[in-house]
């Protein structure tokens, strides 16, 4: 199990694997350490930190996960998490995975094996977490972990095994705590609706740590409507799971539009959905210098907005910092107790024809969420509404 690659990934197209290859062992840049003897390692991980100079005690921690075919060097050259840091003061992790643990240096967030509390991978990077606040004095109550793709389901993953351990999580491109247990699962989890309602899906992260009645992690979830590596119906599973696991409704309190063709749906302040127009599979980023950019583009990082400032904002790290908090720009808000977005009842042909959806082998799907929708034909009607730019949803009997 822990030598296959990620489902997905290896699915694809080979491609993929041609035009990104997988990462090599190159050296991390000198500001980046290894960290070794980090305490107990099952999962066979390698720790890497970046510390801003001069770093105080009592500050934040954040953990970093990168992708597949990525290594920690590559997340800390492109996701803007070290310019963040140096800017608001905080302590940075960066996990590595091998090739020895995946051929595709994969996190393995659909092996129980790694992704549950005290085993493997997921223990490893606790153990991490425990030996940054140990060599830094840094504050336990506001350690956070972000990751995209494999990383990202491990994020999920983690902040269900370890909601004692993480404030908070930002869930780039990722899938629901606990969608696979399985290769072939995966690969299901990717790419398909899976049907579960909001409570059964909580039901999967609260059963990862048995009778714990602590508070939450609130989480940040990022998609592009353009993903066809995971699926953009991950981006909405990911936000029945988290607002169910918080006892909020699935219905947003707000909308805004920010930059990048992005729509943020929040939901209470305890979960968060960004919604990029057109933007395929990557972590999001916005090069430059201005107040709200960071990062730089790379394989699997696009350009468009900076996720990680967005995140850090919603987790507070900006604010205690010695700076003043900064607060979003938006073009748009507003408040609904009603779903948000155009709402269309039409046969799944003019649906197809109208850009709405897309056909496959005769069977018409959603574009965006990809929930099924049966034959492509003008007797066969639906209601979809778009809750974000592109990204439309089964609504029948709402319009």
């Amino acid at each position: 199990m822990r030598k296959l690659a990620f489902a997905g990934l290896a699915a694809i197209t080979a491609a993929v694997l041609t035009t990104v290859g997988v990462a090599s062992a190159d050296p991390p840049p000198s500001s980046l350490v290894q960290v070794s003897n980090f305490g107990a390692n099952p999962g066979a991980l390698a720790m890497y930190t970046y510390t801003p100079s001069g770093l105080e005690t009592g500050r934040p921690v954040v953990v970093a996960l990168h992708g597949c075919t990525q290594s920690a060097s590559d997340y800390y050259a492109h996701s803007g998490w070290p310019q963040l840091a140096d800017k608001w003061r905080f302590e940075v992790v960066f996990p590595q995975q091998s090739t020895s643990n995946n051929s595709l240096k994969c996190f393995n967030w659909f092996s129980t094996a790694d992704d549950t509390r005290g085993n493997g991978e997921a223990a490893s990077v606790k153990s991490m977490v425990d030996k940054a606040i140990a060599d830094h004095g840094s504050d336990r109550s506001r350690v956070y972990v972000t990751g995209l793709s494999a990383g990202g389901g491990m994020t999920a993953d983690l902040l269900a095994a370890y909601p004692d351990v993480f404030a908070g999580g930002g869930i780039n491109a990722g899938l629901p705590a606990q969608c696979a247990t399985s290769v072939t699962q995966a690969t299901n989890c990717q790419q398909n609706n899976q049907n579960l309602t909001p409570a059964q899906w909580a039901s999967k992260v609260k059963a990862q740590y048995p009778g714990y009645s602590g508070p939450w992690p609130r989480v940040a979830i990022w998609q592009g409507t353009g993903d066809y590596t995971v699926y953009p119906v991950n981006g909405t599973e990911l936000r029945d799971q988290w607002t169910a696991v918080h006892g909020v409704s699935q219905t947003p309190t707000s909308t805004q539009s920010l930059p990048g063709g992005t729509t943020l749906t929040n939901y209470a302040d305890k979960v968060q959905l960004y919604s990029i127009a057109g933007m395929g599979h990557g972590t999001a980023v916005d090069p430059g210098t201005g107040a709200t950019q960071c990062g730089s583009t790379g394989a699997y990082f696009l350009a468009g907005i900076c996720s990680s400032y967005y995140t850090g904002v919603f987790w507070g790290l900006d604010k205690g910092s010695g700076g003043t908090t900064t607060t979003p720009p938006t073009t748009t808000t507003t408040t609904s107790t009603q779903p948000p977005g155009t709402c269309v009842n039409a046969s799944n042909y003019a649906h197809t024809q109208a850009g709405r959806a897309h056909q496959s082998a005769g069977q018409v799907y959603a574009n965006g969420s990809n929930q099924a929708m049966g034959l492509w034909n003008t007797f066969t009607t639906h209601a979809l509404r778009e809750t974000s730019p592109g990204y439309w949803v089964l609504a029948d009997g709402q319009c």
